[in-house]
């Protein structure tokens, strides 16, 4: 079985034993339950943002008859499909991958499709989309797309993801921000606000700084412990000192650490209603882009994770793929359903495979921690991104390191990988990253004459992909616009 290179180094495994032990068959993967804990409490300290953040994308706009979504019922909705899936992720995918809403997809269902539509009908595109992806990996036509990607490409997308990663811990701290319009300048982001300034960026630094020092000792729990003492921090910073902002979430401890869930918003969907509203052809292109959002997105993370958990076959393919995108399909019908927008697999589970986490039973941990987060919410969210965020970087670094198995010398899988890595952070898309590296191998290896070797359906997804890229002037060319 490959070892990831970037692993940490961990007290031995123990010895065979019990039945959760060979069902998840973590000592066979060179793991313990101690790890598989740690894994699971890094994945959820870091993605559990999305708690918060899901229902101010969703209930921040109005659909096309003004209404707009509960943010409570939209809280309830996102933990409970978050908790659900991850947990059917970990008992039957036995991967260490949590899901919960997917974000940009959040964003394209709240201000693209809903102000076409009502709530329900673009819920009920969500589930659509959902049943159409179930459907592909029904075929078998996923997991052989998956299979058909080279293995520098595969190394590439997890390096891009790395970076990726990476660069999102930092936006979200506020180490990295956007410069304002009014700037008048050519330069698209900066340091903080010019300058790092503010208690919760010293939480940040003081948390990237404690993570790869405790990652260089070789310190078990590295990337946990920074987020429980950070955390401790701010909860300490904002009791005593004058903090403007936090961001999302503020590291108060809550006056009634226990709310009770509202579950107004499950099955509040219409699977066809949106053909009533839009042109067919409108709905079908709409469909499509979430359906490759999504596609893509999932495949770069689930490589790209299982790639660092050094769990990938001697081919470079993912252990059980068949189940697992199957169930990430469920989890956008789930998440549609709740009308929580479409569920995927995160990113921000890498977090838990730099703990140690190499099986499904850390998605346990995960996955009852969003339970938990059900009835207490108030106390389960209180992590500020500023303390999170650091993990992400390392994580980050951490799959950064895969880049040295890539062959730089060979150009025509060289200049692929390099634009999948660069266009995922930049963009600030694992899709169109993929997308990218895809179009280029395609068009250089025909170039090159060597266009048989290139798979069929590579050539199928890379011309999906410049329908993607082009789907504004294909629009305007087909007056939809």
């Amino acid at each position: 079985m490959k070892t990831s290179a970037t692993e940490p180094v961990r007290e031995p495994a123990a010895a065979p034993g019990g039945p959760l032990d060979r069902f998840f068959r973590i000592s066979e993967r060179g793991s313990t339950y101690g790890r598989e804990i740690r894994g699971g409490l890094a994945t959820f300290f870091t993605m559990a943002y999305i708690l918060v953040l899901n229902p101010i994308i969703l209930g921040s706009t109005e659909d096309k008859f003004g209404e707009q979504l509960d943010a409570a019922q939209l809280a309830t909705a996102t933990t409970l499909v978050a908790a659900v899936m991850t947990v059917i992720m970990g008992v039957a995918g036995n991967l260490p991958l949590a899901l919960a809403a997917g974000l940009g997809l959040n964003a394209v269902v709240a201000f693209q499709i809903a102000p076409l539509m009502s709530w329900d009908d673009a819920m009920g595109l969500i589930v659509l989309e959902g049943l159409l992806i179930c459907v592909l990996v029904m075929t078998g036509l996923r997991e052989a797309v998956m299979h058909a990607i080279p293995q520098p490409l595969k190394q590439a997308i997890s390096v891009g993801i790395g970076l990726f990663i990476a660069f999102i811990g930092f936006v979200d701290s506020g180490f990295v921000t956007r410069v304002p319009d009014a700037a008048n300048t050519t330069v698209p982001v900066q340091l903080g606000t010019g300058t790092l300034t503010g208690w919760p960026m010293l939480v940040f630094c003081l948390g990237v700084l404690v993570t790869i020092v405790l990652l260089a000792r070789k310190v078990k729990g590295a990337i946990l412990i920074s987020i429980v003492l950070m955390t401790v921090l701010s909860v300490i910073i904002d009791a005593v000192a004058d903090v403007k902002t936090w961001g999302l979430t503020e590291p108060a401890l809550p006056d009634k650490p226990i709310a009770a869930p509202d579950f107004g918003l499950l099955g509040n969907f219409d699977l066809f209603g949106s053909f009533s509203q839009i042109s067919v052809l409108t709905v079908i292109l709409l469909i499509f882009t979430l359906i490759l959002s999504d596609f893509f997105d999932t495949m770069g993370t689930i490589v790209g994770v299982t790639a660092e958990a050094g769990l990938l076959d001697e081919r470079g393919q993912v252990p059980g793929l068949g189940r697992v995108l199957l169930i990430d399909g469920a989890a956008a019908v789930a998440g549609g359903a709740a009308s929580a927008s479409s569920a995927t697999t995160y990113i921000e589970s890498a977090a838990g495979v730099g703990e140690g986490a190499r099986t499904g039973f850390a998605n346990l941990v995960t996955g009852g921690l969003f339970a938990l987060a059900l009835f207490f919410t108030p106390v389960l969210t209180i992590v500020p991104l500023q303390a999170a965020s650091p993990a992400l970087v390392a994580v980050g670094f951490l799959m950064m390191t895969q880049v040295k198995h890539i062959d730089w010398d060979r150009y025509e899988l060289a200049v692929p990988a390099f634009l999948t890595i660069a266009v995922m952070p930049l963009t600030y898309s694992i899709t169109n990253g993929i997308g990218a590296g895809f179009v280029s191998y395609v068009i250089i290896k025909a170039c090159l004459g060597k266009a048989r070797e290139v798979h069929w359906l590579l050539w199928g997804t890379a011309a999906l992909f410049l329908v993607y890229f082009g789907i504004d002037p294909l629009e305007q060319l087909l007056g939809i616009k």
